[in-house]
């Protein structure tokens, strides 16, 4: 019977800017929030602040992640470029440069030549991305993706802050507000750490300490221009 081993590779791509989309719209939404309240404004003004907020950070999570992860996949495509065209070239360099990659893994000479000949003859391009430079199909750089799911979880994680703020005005504002998004970054940490396989205690951990820090320092500026 054979083991099935789930692995957790293939989702980084969307997890990685997932998490980070969620991660940045709650920390980001919720220490404007309790800086604006804490400056004494009305809640209108909190409000408003805090809708402009949540639109300018998804905004900005999409275009900052499509130009990052272009750049990526711009820096991938040129490299698949050059290797093709030292395949075209000197495609028997091509397999000894492979067999010696094999080689330093722990192959013997005879084995990693037939291997690195049986792959190339299959897919060179495929087997040269993959061993000599490192782009793996679970990695590969998708723009698009990475921005809509960082403008999208952004927008999610804002909203549960902005929530908040809007059912709950005067002094309790500050507290409920901090409180439920340590909450709710507790919570999105666990499930990160669930979804790529890592400790859940630490994922919650570690997004709880820089969200707490970010509303207090935010909070400490609000006072500042009371």
């Amino acid at each position: 019977m054979r083991l099935h081993k789930p692995h957790k590779s293939h989702r980084v791509g969307w997890l990685r800017a997932a998490v980070l989309g969620a991660n940045d719209g709650i920390v980001s939404t919720a220490s404007l929030i309790i800086g604006v309240a804490a400056a004494g404004v009305t809640h209108a003004e909190i409000m408003l602040a805090a809708v402009a907020g949540l639109v300018a950070g998804a905004m900005s999570m999409a275009a900052g992640e499509y130009v990052s992860v272009s750049s990526q996949a711009d820096t991938e495509k040129a490299d698949l470029r050059l290797e093709q065209h030292s395949l075209d070239k000197q495609y028997d360099l091509e397999i000894i440069e492979l067999a010696h990659i094999y080689e330093s893994r722990g192959v013997c000479s005879t084995t990693a030549r037939e291997v690195a000949e049986q792959l190339m003859e299959f897919d060179a391009l495929g087997a040269h991305a993959r061993d000599d430079i490192g782009i793996s199909e679970n990695g590969n750089a998708n723009p698009v993706q990475a921005a809509l799911a960082s403008a999208a979880t952004f927008a999610i994680g804002a909203s549960l802050p902005l929530l908040l703020a809007w059912l709950i005005a005067g002094d309790g504002l500050i507290p409920s507000v901090g409180l439920a998004s340590l909450g709710f970054l507790a919570i999105l940490g666990s499930i990160a750490a669930r979804a790529g396989g890592a400790s859940i205690m630490v994922g919650a951990l570690r997004v709880t300490f820089w969200g707490a820090l970010a509303m207090v320092l935010t909070a400490a500026v609000g006072q500042v221009f009371q």
